[in-house]
């Protein structure tokens, strides 16, 4: 009897990435931030209430209530996710959007082709897995640098699998 590796050597992963936004704010800095804001205005406005001008007050209360929501649809967008899993036998791609709905795409590995839009000052613009006319964008939400760091990993894993 021998103990090994439960798995086939064409089902262990050869690329395995999960992908999502980047937020350089934190729930921790967020807070603080609302804090300072909200006490900045908080500051600001007595000396238009002083003055008379109180309506004043409710522009500043404005302004921290729209950061508030503004700051909160963006993290809506942080849930965003791509799993990217690559295996000598199968390539798939998995999406979960803002609301949690997954979306799932296929791909036969050795078939498979990245294209990528590059341009010359900024770099990788635009992702793509094609198969047979079939086209799935991928890395969307990532910045021009992180499309091509993603990219050379993902052709370094394509061209394993192709080898072997």
């Amino acid at each position: 009897m021998t103990s090994g590796n439960p798995k086939a050597p064409m089902d262990e992963p050869v690329f395995d990435a999960i992908l999502s936004p980047h937020r350089s704010l934190g729930p921790l800095g967020f807070r603080n931030l609302l804090i300072a804001v909200g006490t900045a205005s908080t500051l600001l406005s007595i000396p238009f209430y002083i003055m008379g001008a109180w309506p004043v007050i409710g522009f500043f209360g404005v302004d921290v209530g729209l950061l508030y929501v503004m700051f909160k649809i963006n993290y809506r967008g942080a849930r965003l996710r791509e799993h990217v899993l690559m295996t000598h036998a199968l390539l798939r791609l998995s999406r979960m959007d803002r609301e949690g709905r997954t979306r799932e795409w296929s791909f036969n590995p050795r078939w498979v082709r990245l294209q990528r839009d590059e341009h010359e000052e900024f770099g990788v613009m635009r992702l793509a897995l094609v198969q047979r006319g079939r086209e799935v964008e991928v890395a969307r939400f990532l910045g021009p640098r992180e499309k091509g760091e993603f990219a050379r990993a993902f052709t370094q894993a394509l061209s394993i699998v192709r080898r072997g």
